[in-house]
C-alpha cells in the first residue's frame, strides 16, 4: 500500500500535504464503513488553476500513477481559479471532500461515472444533483489557453473526452475520489480530516456529557 511519501514521489507537482489528507480520508472513511480501503484514489486540488494538471489517480496497491490530468469545475466556482463550493442544486459549484464511486452509465455527457458523497452537509448531494465525472469537449488545453480558462461544467469533475473512458473506467464501483480547496470551514467539519482527533474529541465530549447528566 502507498504511503504519502510513495504518492508524492509519483506527483511531484501535486501538493504533498494534499495527497496526507486524502489518503488519510480514505482510510478514516473505510474504518468508518466497516471496509477495506479502496485500491484505487483520485485527488482533485481545485486550489490550482484550472489550466494546470490537478487530477491525480493514484492505483495504492501497485504503487502506481494512472493519470495526470486537468480537470474542470463548476461555473459557479469560479474562473480559472476556483473559489465557491456547494453541495446545493442548481448552484452550478462544485463540490469539496470525499467521495465513493458507484456505477456507470451513458447520458447526455457521454459515458459517466456517479459519485456518492459521504460528507453530510457537504457533497451528499451529489447523487441527486447528478454530479458525475464524464467527458466533456471544453476540457481542452488549447482553447484553455486562448481563453485563460478551461471550460466550465454545471459542477461536476469533467475531463478530457480522449481519456474519459479509461479514467472513469480505472475509478468505477467503489474507488475514492478527494476534492480539496483550502476551506477553513470544510476542513473544520469533514469527518475525515484529522478524523483521529475528531474521534477522540467526541468520544471526551460524550462522556463529559454522561458525566454531567448523571444524578
Amino acid at each position: 500500500q502507498s504511503t504519502a511519501t510513495d504518492l508524492a514521489k509519483l506527483a511531484p507537482d501535486a501538493n504533498p500535504k494534499v495527497l496526507q489528507l486524502a489518503l488519510e480520508a480514505r482510510a478514516c472513511a473505510a474504518s468508518s464503513m466497516g471496509q477495506s480501503a479502496a485500491p484505487r484514489l483520485a485527488v482533485i486540488d481545485y486550489s490550482y488553476a484550472s489550466t494546470k494538471p490537478r487530477l491525480w489517480v493514484f492505483d495504492l496497491e501497485h504503487n502506481k500513477v494512472l493519470f495526470r490530468e486537468v480537470v474542470a469545475h463548476g461555473q459557479g466556482t469560479g474562473e480559472n481559479m476556483a473559489v465557491h463550493f456547494s453541495n446545493k442544486d442548481k448552484s452550478h459549484q462544485s463540490s469539496l471532500g470525499l467521495f465513493r464511486t458507484a456505477d456507470t452509465y451513458t447520458g447526455h455527457n457521454g459515458y459517466s461515472l456517479r459519485m456518492q458523497g459521504l460528507e453530510p452537509g457537504t457533497n451528499d448531494a451529489a447523487m441527486s444533483r447528478a454530479i458525475v465525472m464524464h467527458g466533456a469537449p471544453y476540457v481542452n488545453v488549447k482553447m484553455a489557453q486562448t481563453k485563460g480558462r478551461l471550460g466550465r461544467s454545471w459542477g461536476c469533475p469533467a475531463v478530457r473526452p480522449e481519456i474519459a473512458r479509461q479514467v472513469i473506467d480505472s475509478l468505477k464501483n467503489g474507488q475514492m475520489i478527494f476534492s480539496y480547496y483550502p476551506d477553513s470551514n470544510w476542513l473544520a467539519k469533514s469527518p475525515f480530516i484529522n478524523c483521529k482527533d475528531k474521534l477522540a474529541k467526541n468520544a471526551t465530549a460524550t462522556a463529559d456529557r454522561r458525566v454531567a447528566a448523571a444524578p
